[in-house]
């Protein structure tokens, strides 16, 4: 505990360290104190420049766990596989080995032992790529991009895979593209690789930056992002989260969680975003698009191409998720990155559980006796019942709402990815899932908070079958009536497993308990 605390406070002070040759000034990253031990034992170089009583220095073995040496007890979080594995796995470890490939920092692991060079440098100047497999994270030193093309276009680009022509990517390096175009097997869609991008390579017969074909050379480290979507978080936070996990793919370098570094959109579109204050948690700088680079050839001395959001069995979206398991440690540690880095702030639980009720305000979905389940939870005295409608507040608002929240209860909507930024001990009661059974569900496992939803579909009652916008019944287009007592049945249930969850504060348990009626023996 003294070591987190001494290493939270050095986040804001710069050390000043003296060598034989010079003195230079060390800082160290804005990270919550378990991840910044963790970042301190990654770069070993870095830890032993700190103040000797700063740190313990050799004394903590912690790790995130995409690390080769890493054990299972020094992991940032180990999964949860309480579910049978039967027909799933050979073995309860088979079980929990899988699920941490799949979705935790098992995925970085893999990622990183999948590096594999495709050009290579002769000198320093030279230009270099190095990608994983498909291409799905690939980064690399002083690359040429010609956008002189992209402001001829008529249409607005976005989800394109003709942005660039043939030799329009270009770097003085050794290419081997045998290999280059044998990861080209996902490119079924620009979300999905970076392939539709990087066929189009050709070499150049002198160093990048002197070749005098540069209109503009970026210095700053850019990330290049193809993103999924901007006004539906749930697919935002496909981008978000894989621009987080691609920060650990490029962990080569102490300033990896540096946020002066710089965001291209790979569209032309304006970026805008109700959740666009998150790309703060990434970089300090304006995010560009395409518009403030086309018709130039731009030269990046440092550029990532980072996961993206709709890879082939990737993060969040399209993750496979093995049965039951929960609780990555990955997705744990997005959020606490998230809400530390936008400064969201945490409240303590107290003896009346926070419940958030999300109100819809669209044309479908809506709960026709909302107020009527509402009145009759309030009258529960160990409950503090808050009703929001989230597209009324800005988004740092809309988190600080949720962070201090122990139980999230909407119908199925984007707005339920904010079970990411629950405490640990929170569920979420999606309050019908409109046939869409495994979206949410799946979510909460992965971030290790607790899941209810309706189940008795004799007690919900909808307007009509819903009508599809393209034709049919559809029954995430219609509005819903809710049995009260039904309704306060699950609550009671998210309630009991919020309070038996190991992370809720036991001061409140032991208060709970003496406040229950005491019966005297006959």
């Amino acid at each position: 505990m003294l070591l987190l605390l001494i290493l939270n406070g050095l986040l804001s002070l710069a050390v000043a360290q003296t060598t034989q040759d010079a003195k230079h000034t060390l800082s160290l990253p804005n990270l919550p104190s378990d991840h910044l031990i963790r970042y301190l034992n990654t770069f070993p170089k870095l830890k032993h420049q700190l103040p000797s009583n700063a740190t313990t220095r050799s004394t903590s073995s912690a790790c995130w766990g995409h690390e080769r040496d890493c054990s299972a007890e020094a992991r940032f979080q180990n999964p949860h596989c309480a579910g049978d594995h039967t027909g799933w796995a050979r073995s309860k470890e088979a079980q929990v080995q899988t699920f941490y490939y799949q979705a935790d920092f098992g995925y970085i692991q893999q990622q990183l032992m999948e590096l594999t060079p495709m050009c290579m440098p002769k000198y320093l100047t030279d230009s270099s790529l190095e990608c994983t497999r498909y291409l799905r994270f690939c980064r690399g030193r002083n690359l040429l991009f010609d956008l002189r093309d992209v402001a001829q276009r008529e249409e607005r680009i976005r989800y394109h895979m003709d942005v660039l022509s043939p030799g329009q990517l270009l770097g003085h390096c050794d290419l081997n593209r045998t290999r280059l175009s044998a990861e080209m097997e996902h490119i079924g869609s620009a979300l999905q690789s970076w392939g539709p991008e990087l066929r189009n390579f050709a070499v150049l017969p002198k160093p990048v930056l002197e070749s005098g074909l540069c209109d503009l050379v970026v210095n700053t480290p850019t990330f290049i992002m193809k993103i999924d979507a901007t006004y539906n978080m749930y697919h935002h936070f496909c981008d978000f989260f894989n621009l987080y996990a691609s920060l650990f793919v490029n962990q080569s370098h102490p300033a990896a969680f540096n946020t002066d570094v710089q965001i291209l959109i790979w569209e032309t579109y304006p970026y805008d975003s109700p959740f666009r204050d998150t790309f703060k948690a990434f970089s300090q700088r304006p995010v560009w698009t395409l518009s403030d680079l086309e018709g130039k050839r731009v030269c990046f001395r440092n550029v990532v191409l980072p996961l993206l959001p709709r890879m082939i069995f990737g993060l969040f979206y399209n993750t496979p998720i093995i049965q039951g398991c929960s609780n990555s440690g990955l997705f744990r540690a997005f959020s606490e990155f998230i809400l530390h880095r936008l400064q969201i702030p945490f409240k303590p639980p107290q003896r009346r559980l926070r419940i958030t009720y999300l109100s819809r305000r669209t044309k479908y979905r809506q709960v026709l006796n909302e107020q009527d389940l509402l009145s009759q939870l309030e009258e529960n005295d160990d409950y503090l019942v808050q009703r929001v409608s989230y597209e009324r507040l800005s988004f740092t608002e809309q988190l600080a709402i949720t962070r201090n929240t122990d139980i999230l209860i909407g119908m199925h909507g984007a707005g339920l990815t904010h079970l990411l930024f629950l405490p640990n001990w929170a569920c979420i009661f999606e309050l019908y899932n409109c046939e869409d059974p495994n979206c949410y569900k799946d979510l909460a496992r992965l971030r290790g908070v607790r899941y209810r939803t309706w189940e008795q579909r004799e007690l919900v009652y909808p307007q009509d079958e819903g009508h599809h916008p393209e034709g049919g019944a559809h029954a995430k287009f219609t509005n819903y009536r809710f049995d009260v007592e039904e309704f306060l049945h699950l609550v009671s249930q998210a309630a009991s497993e919020v309070r038996t969850h190991k992370d809720f504060p036991q001061d409140i348990l032991d208060t709970l308990e003496n406040r229950m009626p005491q019966h005297n023996e006959l």
